[in-house]
């Protein structure tokens, strides 16, 4: 039986004591640790209780610092990783090729439960005026995300006089920068913030293309769930980016920073229909294929019965 930890963010006698006493009363097989900050104590708990295996989950792709506590807790506490992709794999390792057994490394990406997506009610979010093109992203707005690039975009799309607006739905403490920003530039009537929604496949189906400008990401879920929605998607060419889009196929990929040629393969996509129903398609079927919450499920629940079941030989 697994047990599944997320969050703990201290580290209290109290606590450790009631974990230990937990884990030794419930006894579980595997342990699954969601956060960093799990391991110093639930991790640590789970050793003392004598837990065989003690299982991480990586969803972030900022290498791990080498640092003293690190390597104990890596090479003490882990007995395997779970990371959400090949990106987040290698950054693990970055700072320190040691740190931790490669091959005790699995990538397992993130799911999406695509009959509880296309169940969604769809929403109109933004009304469309005069056949105008509407070019989506969602993510907070942090430097990571990069939508700074995007008013870049639009500058350049209003100079080739592209009937557009860019729709960014997302909170975050660049808000009012951004927006001054684009006020400065003259883009203010293009872009339109539409702050935090809950709804993502409604926003999906509002727009005709997805960017994701960030220049970095562990696993960029949101290019899932456009793709789920049969939309063409634009990136940068980084991190986990190519392990989702599938260049010129289900979308585009491009060299970081370059917003030059990121705002010609939107306008490029913005003028033909027929390519963004193409790419859409394609897209859809690539998450039915890979990233299907079942398939992902299906992943891990192998991976940790292995680890039982070759504990249970050893032992």
């Amino acid at each position: 039986m697994p047990i599944s930890i997320s969050n703990i963010s201290f580290i209290n006698p109290f606590c450790l004591i009631s974990l230990i006493q937990l884990f030794r009363h419930e006894k579980p097989d595997v342990l699954v640790l969601n956060f960093s900050a799990d391991i110093k104590t639930a991790g640590i708990a789970a050793k003392w209780a004598g837990i065989k295996n003690i299982v991480y989950r990586r969803g972030s792709a900022i290498p791990i610092r080498d640092t003293l506590i690190n390597r104990l807790l890596y090479k003490k506490i882990i007995t395997h990783i779970i990371a959400n992709s090949q990106e987040t794999k290698r950054t693990i390792l970055k700072n320190n090729r040691k740190l931790y057994p490669s091959d005790k490394i699995s990538v397992i990406y993130n799911g999406i439960d695509l009959a509880q997506f296309d169940s969604l009610p769809d929403i109109q979010l933004f009304k469309r005026t005069d056949k105008e093109v509407l070019i989506g992203n969602v993510g907070r707005l942090v430097l990571q995300k990069g939508q700074k690039f995007l008013i870049e975009m639009a500058i350049l799309l209003k100079k080739k006089d592209i009937n557009f607006k860019i729709l960014i739905a997302g909170e975050g403490p660049l808000e009012t920068s951004l927006k001054e920003t684009a006020a400065g530039a003259g883009v203010e009537d293009r872009i339109v913030f539409l702050g935090f929604i809950n709804n993502v496949k409604a926003f999906m189906e509002n727009i005709d293309i997805f960017v994701l400008p960030s220049i970095w990401e562990g696993f960029g879920y949101v290019l899932v769930e456009a793709m789920a929605c049969r939309k063409p998607v634009v990136a940068f060419n980084i991190s986990s980016n190519p392990e989702i889009i599938t260049n010129n196929e289900t979308g585009f990929l491009v060299d970081p920073l370059d917003i030059t040629t990121f705002t010609q393969k939107v306008e490029y996509l913005s003028k033909d229909v027929n390519l963004c129903e193409t790419l859409g398609k394609a897209g859809r079927k690539r998450v039915e294929e890979f990233f299907e919450i079942e398939r992902t499920q299906k992943n891990v629940e192998a991976l940790l019965v292995g680890l039982v079941n070759c504990e249970l030989l050893v032992g």
